[in-house]
């Protein structure tokens, strides 16, 4: 195991020791209640139907037969559950909740509506979000999250030109190895763009999922940004009617759910409705995801150069696309 992986594993068991504590899973009784986690477990499941078959249940709960088993016996001794042979196998038991056990099921789900309730109110409106997103988050990366979830489009907000900066210098030192310089790079493309902000000809797009930022891109004007990287001089920037599409990213957990492609879209909408006729963008060939969404889209790759920049030898393109 390496010392990386072997860190990252110490800090899972600590969250979940932690979680484990903040939510009172370990306590003698869940929720203050006669029932342990398992337990209460089995009782919510059967109170989402009518009647279960064991087997079915069980594989519902990934619980050890014999265990569940035990449970069942106390549950139906304490008048909670009923037991029958299935009409259609007499080898299996159905089991079902009795007028007890719903009202045993309605205390704990009332208790823990409302221990959850007041864990969020102490929360802010922007903490609730970031909860619930990388709650959502951690349920898709580990396979849990069922169908993925729905984005939104939305215009920037205070603070999104910061998350968009840091972002990027994150995600790029992250997946490529590039330094601080690409980072202060994005902070001059930002700050630009609110210095000589023209709302006709300039604008941004935050991908919300979860209420959680996770992509953006910008459409700016290409002669605002001819003379930022030398690697780009070649391109042509002279003409006022050339859009230039800037800052696409999209964090890796959303990939895949046509994020990209939706923001590159907008971009280009904007653009035709302000007037311009060509769109430009300048990225590296290493970028290979984003390439594809570029082709997908219409661009097409004009020119190519070799140039060292953020701490590598890259390979810069420029590519055109008519609107």
């Amino acid at each position: 195991m390496t010392t990386a992986l072997t860190a990252q594993v110490s800090a899972l068991r600590e969250f979940n020791r932690s979680y484990t504590n903040i939510i009172g899973v370990l306590d003698e009784g869940l929720l203050q209640t006669e029932y342990s986690l398992t337990e209460a477990r089995v009782i919510f499941e059967l109170a989402q139907r009518a009647a279960t078959d064991v087997p079915a249940l069980r594989r519902g709960l990934s619980i050890d037969a014999g265990y569940l088993s035990r449970i069942l016996a106390r549950f139906a001794a304490d008048g909670l559950i009923t037991r029958r042979r299935s009409p259609t196998d007499a080898r299996r038991h159905v089991v079902e909740l009795t007028e007890a056990g719903r009202a045993a099921y309605g205390t704990l789900d009332m208790r823990s509506q409302a221990e959850i309730e007041v864990m969020l109110s102490r929360l802010t409106e922007e903490d609730r979000s970031h909860l619930l997103g990388a709650m959502g988050t951690i349920r898709q990366v580990l396979g849990e999250g069922g169908p993925p979830p729905g984005y939104v489009l939305r215009p920037l907000q205070p603070g999104d030109l910061g998350w968009v900066v840091q972002r990027h210098g994150m995600r790029y030192a992250e997946e490529y190895g590039w330094d601080a310089t690409f980072e202060a790079l994005v902070a001059r493309i930002v700050a630009d763009y609110v210095d000589g902000h023209d709302p006709g000809r300039k604008n941004a797009w935050i991908a919300e999922v979860g209420g959680r930022a996770v992509g953006c891109v910008f459409c700016l004007s290409a002669d605002d940004s001819a003379n930022e990287h030398r690697a780009e001089r070649g391109a042509e920037r002279d003409e006022d009617d050339v859009a230039q599409l800037r800052l696409l990213l999209v964090e890796p957990a959303t990939r895949g759910m046509g994020i990209g492609a939706r923001l590159v879209d907008e971009c280009l909408r904007f653009a035709r409705g302000a007037g311009y006729r060509q769109m430009m963008l300048w990225t590296n060939d290493v970028l290979t995801g984003a390439r594809r969404i570029y082709e997908r889209t219409g661009f097409e790759l004009r020119e190519e150069a070799s140039h060292h920049s953020f701490g590598h030898d890259l390979v810069g393109q420029t590519w055109w696309r008519t609107l």
